[in-house]
């Protein structure tokens, strides 16, 4: 049976294939759709939203120690969560296989950094699998599953942006039963103190022994050979991308399996090819190896240290040209920066926020994070999943050493982040006695990556219901005794929190709680929103007077008519949030009579 299949889809259909049964992970792009397809699986395999990166690592190295089959997958970030798990599995070893998905994201199309995990394979010494195709994705997986059990080993399997999301042929296959093993208790193995971690030290370098070995003669590490004169050493779509360079002009050594790289094969290939282009994204991670071999050659003397390796980033490196495209007036071409969606429950709150003087507001990740820019210019500073309380705690406290008690910070983070690492970071606000603002901003879904479930939805991704996590308690448990919950459309609600907040000289929260206007409602967001959304908002011409108030929201579905000197909105993307109807001077919007 044939498929077509990105290559996210295509893991999801090995991990079926491979017999593995539980799998877990937070989502972030370009990694989100492999879960979510692993979960169309579901008599198979039990799939988890976790609530970060860490919690679901973790999870999946229990169920392989229990005896399942296993899997986490993440965006590259998220290794950095999750790597004090990893570090220590790396040592135990597995019971059931286990494999860590990262998705790499050379050219940071949706990362705040551009950083090349092979090295986690390195640093943690754990084998590495890289796959340059949807073929190679889902037939990868079983591989990994199987090396890890022979080898006793977490496995690194790395993807790319490209590989997660290009689509191909796929030859599917039925799946491998495998029967969960049993558990037992071995202490000398899964107990990580140091009179026995330092013996599993010991069988680490011994596993990496052995696994130098399968790389020298493993197929996933093979020879092309064409003209000698050029060869092409590259792993993952980079080799794609240099097949459509140089086609069969040039002879290539293949590298799917790159922890530890195969030094036998590159000797041989290095001494039969008279010049060597090592073509890979980001670090020079094989080049280093090659070059430790003694062998010269074209790696990032030639190429980009950073972005894609796309075919016309090698083409212009090597040739010094790019192939023919068609001529256009780019000056033609309107920009299109991304916005927040017409509707959306942070405009309001971002539109009042903005307008605050002697405020350093820290941002997270998230949709909001765009509340950076132009119109409202309402935070400073972004870092890290979660990092917005904690990194704005310190800044709160330099402000207090100054002496400055009327700089105040503003944190900001999503529902989603909150639960992610944001908990943490309000206990040390309390804990350290802080006066900074906290903002949660509950659009009842993690919106970013695409309306995933998260411990305050009421239900999980397989789509069962289950608890519905109240954030004010998880608030209050953490000691803040000052919150309140507001509605972030109304403006005057948003104005009066931010007053009393900013007036108190000890920690609060405020509470913003509306449903991302692009998500699907739940049964729980039925009863409680739904009403809201039946209005739609229109501008009486004879009334408008031209300020552009209404266009400061910055709401995509507001418009400006320069000859008119009027605004307009567009009726099919108004969803009645009100807030230009609430900001304008003189009562020129209202409601669209039914």
């Amino acid at each position: 049976m044939k498929k077509l299949l990105t290559g996210n889809e295509a893991i999801a259909r090995g991990a079926y294939e491979a017999g593995i049964r539980y799998a877990s992970a937070y989502p972030g792009t370009p990694s989100t759709e492999i879960l979510e397809n692993v979960a169309t699986y579901k008599d198979n395999i039990l799939a988890e939203w976790a609530p970060n990166e860490k919690v679901a690592l973790e999870s999946a190295i229990g169920a392989s120690i229990a005896g399942a089959r296993s899997l986490a997958s993440m965006k590259h970030v998220g290794v950095n969560v999750a790597a004090d798990a990893l570090f220590t599995f790396a040592y135990t070893g597995v019971n059931g296989g286990m494999v860590l998905i990262t998705a790499d994201e050379p050219g940071q199309h949706s990362s705040q950094n551009e950083q090349d995990n092979r090295n986690y394979a390195k640093f943690a010494k754990i084998p590495m699998l890289e796959p340059s195709d949807s073929q190679e994705s889902k037939d990868m997986v079983k591989t990994a599953i199987e090396i890890s059990e022979e080898y006793d080993t977490p496995v690194l399997f790395r993807m790319t942006t490209r590989a997660c999301h290009s689509k191909g042929i796929v030859e599917c296959n039925d799946r491998q039963d495998v029967e969960i093993k049993d558990y037992e208790k071995n202490i000398n193995k899964y107990m990580t103190v140091p009179a026995i971690a330092r013996k599993l030290r010991v069988k680490v370098e011994k596993r990496m022994e052995k696994l130098l070995n399968f790389s020298n003669t493993t197929e996933l590490n093979y020879f092309e050979w064409n003209d000698t004169k050029i060869g092409v050493i590259a792993s993952g779509t980079a080799f794609r991308f240099a097949k459509e360079v140089f086609g069969d002009s040039v002879s290539y050594l293949k590298l799917g399996f790159t922890n530890p790289l195969p030094t036998e094969k590159i000797k041989e290939f290095g001494n039969k090819v008279d010049k060597i282009y090592i073509i890979e994204e980001n670090d020079p991670y094989i080049e280093e190896q090659v070059k430790i071999l003694g062998f010269d050659c074209y790696g990032k003397n030639l190429f980009p240290a950073y972005g894609e390796m796309t075919p016309d980033v090698i083409r212009k490196a090597v040739y010094g040209e790019t192939k023919e495209t068609l001529e256009y007036d780019k000056e033609k071409v309107v920009g299109r920066p991304p916005t927040l969606c017409a509707g959306c429950p942070h405009r309001g709150f971002f539109h009042q926020l903005g307008k605050r003087k002697n405020v350093m507001i820290a941002g997270d990740i998230g949709c909001y994070t765009l509340g950076f820019a132009d119109p409202y210019n309402a935070m400073d500073f972004n870092i890290c999943m979660g990092a917005s309380i904690s990194a704005g705690h310190g800044a709160q406290q330099v402000f207090n050493m100054k002496k400055t008690p009327d700089k105040r910070v503003v944190s900001v983070m999503g529902d989603s982040t909150f639960f992610h690492t944001g908990i943490n970071s309000l206990i040390d606000v309390t804990y350290n006695k802080s006066n900074t603002v906290t903002v949660i901003l509950d659009n009842r879904i993690t919106g970013m990556t695409g309306h995933q479930e998260n411990p305050g939805t009421g239900y999980t991704l397989q789509g069962m219901e289950t608890p519905e996590l109240d954030i004010e308690a998880f608030v209050k448990a953490a000691g803040i005794k000052n919150i309140v919950k507001i509605d972030p459309n109304d403006i005057t609600a948003v104005k009066n929190a931010l007053d009393w907040a900013l007036s108190l000289d000890e920690a609060s929260v405020i509470i913003t709680r509306w449903p991302c206007v692009l998500k699907k409602f739940s049964k729980q967001d039925k009863e409680e929103f739904e009403d809201a959304f039946q209005s739609k908002y229109e501008v009486d011409d004879d009334t408008c007077i031209g300020c552009r108030a209404c266009v400061r929201t910055g709401c995509p579905a507001i418009s400006f008519d320069k000859k008119a000197k009027k605004s307009t909105i567009d009726l099919n993307q108004c969803v009645g949030c009100s807030v230009c109807s609430q900001v304008c001077p003189v009562k020129a919007i209202g409601k669209v009579e039914a």
